[in-house]
This record gives C-alpha cells, structure tokens and sequence, in this order.
C-alpha cells in the first residue's frame, strides 16, 4: 500500500509510506530554496513518487493534514473526488469572477499527477498527525501520554493523547489561548527575529540572560497552567499575516509591547525569562498527565518541541523512562505524521517503528556529481579515501562541507549535508560564524559524536541521533572540545550509529585517532537565511560565496585556491 501525505500551507511538505515504513520525506524549501515555503508542494510530491518508483496511479491513499477542505488537491492531481469548498471560498470566488479576477488554476506546464479513481483521500486533523508523528515512530506499543504543542492547527494548540496497542485517543485539547508556543514567537519578534523561524536564536540567547532579574516582568503575556489543567487563558489579541516570497510571516500586536520591554530590560533578560516560562509551564502540564495516565513514556511532536533546553528539561527531571521527540517536530513532520496515522488506520495490528534515521531525502551518485562538476569547468580531484583525506583537514582546523548520500529531513543536518570542523578550539566557533554562516556569534554549534562514546561527552546520557534534545557536558570535557559548549555548559549533541551512517561514523573515526577526540562541529550546509541544500550545484555556490576551505561530494574533493 502506497500512502502519500500532504502538507500545504506554512512549511509544505510530502512523504511517502509504503506497507508502514518511510520511503521518502521532504520540504518544499529544499527544492525551491524559500525557507518554510508555504502552499503547494509540487517539487516535494515529484520527489518522494520518483523516489518510491511510483506514478500517480499507484496511490491508494493520499492523506492531508487537515480536517479542512482542501480544494488545491486538484491543482496537483487529475482524477480526485471533488471537495466542498467552505462557504467563504465560495463567496470569494463569486467575487473574482464578477469582478474579473484570476480564480486558482495552473499552467499547462505545471507538472499534475493522475491518481487511480480508486484512490482515498484521507483528512487527517493536524494535531492528529503531530502526535502519529511522534507515536508510530516511537519504537514501542506500551502505553505513553503524547503531547502536541504549536502556534495553532485546526483550532488546537495544545492537544494530549493516550498512545497504546497501535491507538491514539484524544485526552484533553486547548485551542490557541493555551500556546506556549505562540508567547514564545512573540518574544521572538519583540527581539527583532521571525516569528515561525527565529525562536531557536531566542533560545541560544536565552543563557546570556539571568531570569531572576526580571521575574515576574512578562506575567499577562503567556498561559498558565497548574496540575495539568489551564488556569489562565492568554489573550494573544489580533493575528496578523502576510506571505513574503512564497513564506508566511506572523505577527501580533503584543511584540509591540516586547520590543519595549527588551529596550528597557535587554534581550538576553527578555529572552532568558521566556525560557524558563515555557520549561515551568510545560512541566506544570505534561508530568500531571504523566501521573494521572499511570506511566512514564513520553512522546512529543509539534513546533514548541524543537526547543532542546525544554526537552532537556524534561528528561532531567527522572519522571520519564522513555522519551522520544519526533525529530522533524514541526509542520514540515506533519506530511509523515498523515501518512503513518492513514496506514496505521487500516492496519490497526501493525507495530509501531523505530526511527532510526531522517536520510528521506534526495542523493546523488559520483557519476552526476561529477557530471555537475564538469559542465561548470570547476578544478577538483577524486579522493581514494574521502574519509581520512578530510580528516586530516578537519584535524588541522580547516572548515570542510560534507555532502554525501540521502539528503536529511527535518531541520538538523545530520552528516550528510553538513558544515564540519573540529570542537576542540574555542574560536572555532567565532570564525565559522563570521566566515561561514554570517550570523550572531552567541548562536551555538552541535557536536556529532561517536555514539559509543556519549558517556564521555554528555551528562545523564542517552542515545540521541537527531539533536533535539541538549544535555549538560562534564567539566572534564568542557575545555577540550569548547566550540560546542553553550554558555550554560550544554551539547546538543547527535550521537552516530556505526550502522546508521557508516561513512560519517569512519570521519568521526579517523578525526579521533589524529586528536583523540570522537566529536566534530557540525552545522548545516547553508548560509543564514537559507535552507539547507539540496543538489551539487546548491552545495558549489554556498562553497564559492562563504569562507569554506574545502567541499567534499561523494568522493570529490574541491579547494579553494590559495
């Protein structure tokens, strides 16, 4: 069974699964090079039928993550069951015609699929396929609480579910004046930053900040809640939106009132208070749930959940046996999210998976990475051994791009598109943010490590393969490997699994031997502001316009002249 999911709107997306596993996963930001590109996700659907070998008419099911109408369905596919438009639409395009305008269409040379008069069309609520995203891949069928929390989708904010024996069922939902999430991209406005983008940069300033200096200063701003339950709504005011370039930017009125605070507080003040707002309320929430559900897994999905320190949070406390976060947390996981809660539907007995890696996405053999190579007359080298060649350069403090195999999903580059040079001097950090990505220097670094070696690395360890969760580093390590710890002495570590990724497991490998340390920087391959790339040619012009010494593609080797 064939299963494509759809996301259209904020972050579009698509992925497909084939008999319960993922066959492909990817955002529309990646081929259209627009960050959280928003509407149809053409470019996505080509990818993931190409990748499953498949046309349009062998789809069985097609599931949208949403429980509204979706009439674009049919700028995509021929052959669809007609959808009611909602009232509004309706009346809209009642409007256009009398008055002349365009209605919805495409051009003959937009590329549509005809899908098989058999096909079903699932509509799947977007909290829904948020907590499928975290549950059906979370490795076991025992009994957990699920928790969704983002800005808002299909009315909902904040959504709890019971997952146990393959079935999710609904436990307690919050619409928007419950969001945690929302009065964190508010701060982040306030700040100067996107609201939907920029709340990881609050995050990272957030331990320059003392939030004890300012306690109690952004009381009214945010919901709270106490033994599980809300006690006091927020009122977030009016919503504003507007699409810039293919992106949805969000404002409300309020990050008025937070750019003032910030101006009279300071943004690492501002920031730091936000931080531990959201680690007390979330805590306030989930482990009374945790109590009243009777057990000790947990599993998370929506956009607030890519906030690593709240995840650390969460672990530290000892009050959950088993915590996963889907790693593509936000509405670019929601495709996924449709796709395994329509396959689960129908196959109620089916075991939940283990996600044991996010390579979703498009590759690339030697031949057409060479082939790109060539037809730009670039000089380069094929390497024997790309592995140990840049290795040595990594040893040698040079800053080397890392682009092999299957294209990650989500928004963490996991060792195949990739930025990488060696922790274990602190000004390495400094001089990959000012050459490299040309962004804030207190933005942190994540370290990748051999997953055999954690121990070493991280303080109350566990495996964690997809950087969504930081842990404290031990004073031992701190001052050998400084470019990846964070001001309050944290990794947002990815552990690698030999078996995982063999190719960057033998980099971190031979990077060890040389150093005698098993850990790498790694960022992603892009500059700030972009989305990380995709193709050979994206990967030669973030090269040829950033301070990189090096770029490694499979096993070609291109230097700068110098």
């Amino acid at each position: 069974m064939n299963i494509l999911g759809i996301h259209l709107g904020h972050d579009a997306c698509a992925a497909l699964v084939r008999d319960g596993e993922i066959v492909a996963d990817v955002a529309e930001e990646r081929f259209t090079r627009i960050k959280h590109q928003s509407g149809l996700p053409r470019l996505s659907v080509d990818y993931c039928l190409n990748a499953g070998g498949i046309s349009g008419e062998d789809v069985d099911v097609i599931a949208v993550a949403t429980i509204n109408p979706v009439p674009d369905l049919h700028l995509l596919f021929d052959g669809l069951p007609r959808q009611k438009k909602s009232r509004l639409v309706q009346i809209q395009d009642i409007i256009k015609k009398r008055k002349g305008f365009p209605l919805r269409g495409v051009p003959r040379y937009f590329k549509k699929w005809t899908v098989s008069p058999k096909v079903e069309l699932d509509s799947v609520e977007h909290h829904l396929a948020h907590a499928a995203s975290a549950y059906y891949t979370s490795g076991h069928d025992e009994k957990q609480l699920i928790a969704t929390i983002d800005g808002e989708g299909d009315g909902f904010s904040t959504c709890l579910w019971r997952g146990e024996g393959g079935r999710i069922e609904p436990l307690e939902k919050f619409g928007t004046e419950s969001s945690t999430a929302i009065f964190y991209g508010i701060v982040t406005e306030g700040l100067g930053w996107w609201h939907g983008d920029g709340e990881g940069k609050t995050m990272g300033l957030a331990p320059y900040g003392d939030p004890s200096d300012v306690a109690g200063i952004l009381d009214g701003y945010y919901p709270k809640f106490e033994n599980g339950c809300l006690i006091s709504p927020a009122d977030y005011g009016q919503f504003y939106q507007i699409d810039q370039s293919g992106a949805l930017h969000h404002h409300y009125g309020l990050a008025e009132d937070m750019s003032r605070l910030v101006e009279c507080h300071g943004r690492e003040q501002i920031a730091a208070e936000a931080q531990r707002i959201i680690e007390e309320q979330i805590s306030q929430l989930i482990f009374p749930w945790l109590n009243r559900e009777g057990t000790s897994n947990l599993s998370c999905a929506g956009g607030l959940f890519l906030n690593v320190k709240l995840n650390q949070r969460i672990w530290e406390t000892g009050k959950v046996a088993r915590h996963h976060i889907f790693p593509n947390a936000g509405d670019s996981g929601l495709a996924v999210g449709a796709a395994l809660y329509a396959w689960h539907h129908r196959n109620p007995g089916a075991k939940n998976q283990i996600l044991d890696h996010l390579y979703r996405g498009p590759e690339y053999s030697n031949d057409e990475i060479e082939t790109v190579l060539k037809t730009r007359n670039l000089n380069y080298r094929r390497v024997e051994d790309i592995e140990s060649e840049v290795a040595d350069r990594l040893a040698k403090d040079q800053i080397v791009a890392w682009f092999q195999g299957r294209m990650e999903s989500g928004p963490r580059a996991l060792g195949n598109r990739s930025i990488l040079m060696s922790a274990n001097r602190a000004e390495n950090k400094d001089i990959i943010n000012s050459r490299v990505k040309f962004r804030e220097g207190f933005r942190p670094f994540c370290p990748s490590m051999h997953r055999e070696k954690k121990e070493h690395y991280l303080e109350n360890p566990r495996d964690e393969f997809f950087m969504i969760t930081s842990f404290t580093c031990p004073e031992p390590k701190r001052k050998r490997i400084p470019a990846v710890v964070h001001a309050d002495n944290t990794l947002r570590p990815q552990t690698v699994s030999q078996a995982m990724n063999p190719k960057y497991w033998r980099l971190i490998d031979e990077f060890g031997t040389r150093t005698g340390e098993h850990l790498l920087l790694n960022t992603s391959l892009n500059v700030m502001g972009e989305p990380i790339v995709s193709h050979p040619h994206e990967a030669i012009r973030c090269f040829y316009d950033s301070g990189l010494d090096c770029l490694a593609m499979g096993d070609f080797l291109l230097e700068k002249v110098q």
